[in-house]
């Protein structure tokens, strides 16, 4: 779900020449939301809202109903109730949101092998050699969203551009549901109006630190002078910034970008004080952790964990296993070890969090101790097989099971 700011200037068309233009970026729209409405077909026309379903919690992702009352991804969910009371909540789940972007991503790699998947609802293709193939970028840029719409069922937003972060602004821009194609010749026309909270890597504190200096848009930024802009954001950043303001951007689509870490975390609707209960969360989210990795084929060699107290207070801690794993038992057992070094505050914990880092793909070989038990791994694999026909928690682990039913109040199965 983008955030990113919008052409004010609401121009929709910049011109037909795709001719230099081989860089598309794909951005599904509220993937986790559109997603949900295809699961739950009931809500179709209904404000949405993906995320912790507590006030404490975030949104994660809204239906274009929900976003027209103001309802935005990181906004607190009290303020997403607020602005938009008769949304329908639900909070989510990763293993589907997953199992969708796999099958969107398949499409795109039967369009060509140049892909990089930058996270799980947006991709770069660099189509210079699918022309004689499939056609122009624009042609191509139809046929991914077709494609998508038809096989997979959701709607995506294509930006078409002559680099990558001129085509990722250019998706940004076409949404919801549509294709934007910046010619090369017209690339500094089309950013020098745009706000510069636009810019690839222009966060929050950078923004404000242009704002004070009158720096509005990526005009403003462009013809700022170097020496100035060092001064306000140090010789780096200032020289990557002046790039991106004038269309400059030199990388090249890798289709071998690997993924750092995955990791599950939650804000609880309470402050827990119980050890149990963030023991109960942890072997859960390690499983999560776990199966995530299977399902893309990695291993992890370090495992972390995130705390938060009610005063905000956020500690994080990890170790290096002795081999890589992508067993939720093994990822369970060294986050529970680094929770036992925490003293539970007075005032109980606000968020928990596991994260498995340090990936490296199976494939290229794992060490594996003499002492392994592979009929854990074996027992973990048919457990994804379980979920992925019958659903997230058709299949726990016992100690997960309260009263028969597991965390989120299902019956047990």
């Amino acid at each position: 779900m983008s955030n990113a700011p919008r052409d004010r200037r609401t121009r929709t068309h910049w011109g037909d020449d795709d001719s230099l233009t081989p860089i598309l970026h794909v951005d599904m729209d509220s993937f986790f939301a559109q997603v949900e409405l295809l699961e739950h077909p009931e809500l179709q026309g209904k404000p949405l809202i993906v995320g912790g379903r507590g006030n404490r919690g975030v949104v994660t992702s809204a239906t274009y109903e929900a976003r027209a009352l103001g309802v935005r991804a990181g906004m607190p969910m009290a303020q997403a109730r607020a602005l938009c009371p008769n949304a329908q909540i639900v909070a989510g789940s990763h293993h589907i949101y997953g199992r969708y972007s796999r099958r969107v991503i398949d499409v795109l790699s039967q369009v060509t092998p140049v892909l990089e998947q930058v996270s799980i609802d947006e991709a770069f293709l660099d189509v210079s050699g699918a022309r004689k193939r499939l056609g122009t970028p624009v042609e191509i840029g139809r046929l991914v969203r077709k494609r998508i719409r038809d096989e997979v069922g959701l709607p995506a937003s294509v930006g078409i551009a002559a680099t990558k972060s001129v085509a990722k602004i250019a998706s940004a821009n076409a949404k919801p549901d549509g294709l934007l194609l910046i010619p090369e010749q017209r690339t500094t026309d089309f950013l020098h109006g745009l706000p510069v909270g636009a810019l690839w890597g222009v966060g929050g504190k950078t923004a404000s630190i242009l704002d004070r200096e009158g720096v509005e848009t990526i005009g403003d930024l462009a013809r700022l002078p170097m020496t100035r802009l060092n001064k306000l954001l140090g010789a780096a950043s200032a020289y990557q910034l002046h790039q991106l303001a004038w269309g400059i951007d030199p990388r090249p689509v890798s289709g071998n970008r690997q993924e750092k870490s995955v990791g599950t975390e939650t804000t609880f609707p309470r402050d827990i004080t119980r050890r149990e209960e963030i023991e109960r969360f942890i072997l859960d989210a390690a499983h999560q952790c776990a199966q995530r990795l299977r399902a893309h084929g990695y291993v992890a060699w370090t495992v972390a964990i995130k705390v938060r107290d009610a005063s905000f207070h956020t500690v994080t801690r990890s170790v290096t296993l002795s081999a890589p794993t992508d067993v939720g038992r093994d990822i369970a057992d060294a986050a529970r070890m680094l929770f036992d070094r925490y003293t539970i505050p007075s005032g109980g914990i606000r968020l928990c969090g596991v994260r498995a880092e340090g990936l490296q793909l199976r494939s290229r070989g794992v060490a594996v101790p003499l002492d392994t038990n592979e009929k854990i791994l074996e027992s973990e694999r048919a457990m994804d097989r379980v979920v992925e026909r019958f659903g997230k928690y058709s299949i726990v682990p016992a100690s997960l099971l309260v009263d028969g039913r597991t965390k989120d109040g299902s019956s047990e199965r």
